[in-house]
């Protein structure tokens, strides 16, 4: 039996993967969290073979959950579904530990093929991202500017661009808003910006919003 655990923060979204999850006979989801606090204790006390996560929640994302499972070398696999575009943040997951990424957009029969794959240790990726895999390997690597930011650089750079005030965003992530607008002069010098008008622009032509 396959252990399951969900976090999402938004209980539909829940509903829906485990309604589909439920229709394997080997897949047992064993609970629900919708944020990171929620998530880190429930993985104290349920079994799980399998995180399905979300990479967009309120205060620290899913990336922070993928940090604090590498550095607490935890052996649950995790898989991303996430509504943000694989050309963007597939890679940049697998990087960071993920075994595998889905998008939410995508069939949802490939949820059970995904959680059983990345279950015996493999990586999960659509064709899509396997092409974009190998093409990598075909050519030189043009690495995009916002490749270069740390997660919590990047965490700014999206709220930012979404529209949320530094105090806002400060509140979200458990910062200081001295700290946060640090990450922002960091973002700013790294892209090569000047303020946060251009910084919004440089996340919608690239996809990141």
């Amino acid at each position: 039996m396959i252990h399951v655990v969900l976090c999402d923060d938004h209980a539909m979204v829940r509903r829906g993967i485990r309604n589909m999850l439920s229709e394997a006979v080997d897949i047992q989801v064993t609970g629900e969290a919708s944020s990171y606090a929620e998530v880190r204790e429930l993985l104290r006390t349920a079994p799980c073979d399998v995180l399905v996560l979300d990479l967009s929640m309120p205060g620290r994302g899913g990336m922070e959950v993928l940090a604090s499972l590498r550095e607490a070398d935890s052996p649950i696999k995790v898989l991303i579904v996430s509504m943000f575009p694989e050309d963007q943040y597939a890679i940049r997951c697998l990087r960071a530990g993920a075994q595998g990424y889905l998008n939410k957009a995508g069939d949802p029969e490939e949820l059970v093929l995904a959680v059983r794959t990345v279950m015996q240790g493999r990586k999960y990726v659509t064709p899509e991202v396997a092409q974009m895999l190998v093409e990598s390997l075909s050519k030189p690597v043009l690495e995009v500017p916002h490749a270069a930011l740390s997660e919590r650089e990047m965490q700014t750079l999206l709220k930012i661009a979404s529209g949320k005030r530094l105090s806002d965003i400060a509140e979200e992530l458990l910062l200081s808003p001295k700290t946060v607008s640090v990450y922002r002069t960091r973002v700013l010098e790294k892209l090569k910006l000047a303020n946060n008008a251009e910084l919004t622009v440089y996340a919608i032509r690239n996809n990141l919003v």
